[in-house]
């Protein structure tokens, strides 16, 4: 993967949404906001879908998938660079994906100091796309029928899932990442379908540290190479 060697550089939530949402070889997949692309890149990498496109603003992390995308001979990952709040995109076709998978800024609009550096901002504030714009987008772009999956801060899964269920995206998974068995969850990692019934199925939650440094046995199996 290349990535930022200053700035914004992916975390464990975008392997752990990876891991959570599996595509299958005959699935369209775009990823909002796609950063260097680890998302796409691993998703191609693993499930084998049909396509990938990593949709991303910033024109230097667009290069930086491209370069990875041919690093890793992955043929069916598309980066494409544009903003998600646009109607139309270019090779991103309305409602024509299978899978939407996103990573959106944890942080809200005027809710504390803003990073310095652009990258950073960007990818961990809603200096550029909201959360509502993303969910829009999402819902503009999976099919009916489709999945759309985020992950996202926990404390602000109530505000997530008002507005995917404002936006005919039901929650149909949701698992929640705790940084240890007595800690509260940092993370929601969840799957809507468009169009979906109102039954949503709370699966185990993920603990992530045994002890300071020590990954559990399931974290460690999430993290690894298949």
């Amino acid at each position: 993967m290349i990535q930022p060697r200053h700035g914004y550089r992916f975390s464990v939530e975008a392997i752990l949404l990876d891991r959570f949402e599996r595509a299958s070889t005959r699935d369209r997949v775009l990823e909002l906001g796609a950063g260097c692309g680890v998302v796409s890149i691993m998703m191609a990498a693993l499930y084998r879908p049909r396509e990938v496109v990593a949709l991303e603003i910033q024109p230097e992390l667009a290069e930086m998938i491209a370069r990875s995308t041919g690093l890793n001979g992955l043929k069916s990952v598309h980066a494409v660079c544009a903003d998600l709040r646009q109607k139309k995109i270019a090779g991103v076709e309305a409602a024509s994906f299978d899978a939407v998978v996103a990573n959106p800024p944890y942080r809200a609009a005027a809710s504390g100091r803003e990073n310095p550096e652009h990258g950073r901002r960007i990818a961990r504030g809603e200096s550029a796309a909201t959360l509502a714009d993303f969910v829009a987008a999402a819902r503009r772009y999976a099919r009916t029928g489709g999945r759309v999956a985020f992950v996202f801060a926990a404390r602000r899964s109530a505000e997530l899932i008002s507005a995917m269920r404002s936006k005919q995206l039901e929650p149909k998974r949701i698992r929640f990442v705790h940084p240890r068995i007595a800690t509260p969850a940092s993370v929601i990692l969840i799957e809507a379908r468009v169009g979906g019934g109102i039954e949503v199925a709370i699966e185990p939650p993920l603990i992530l540290y045994e002890r300071p440094g020590i990954y559990t046995a399931e974290a460690r199996a999430l993290l690894s190479s298949p």
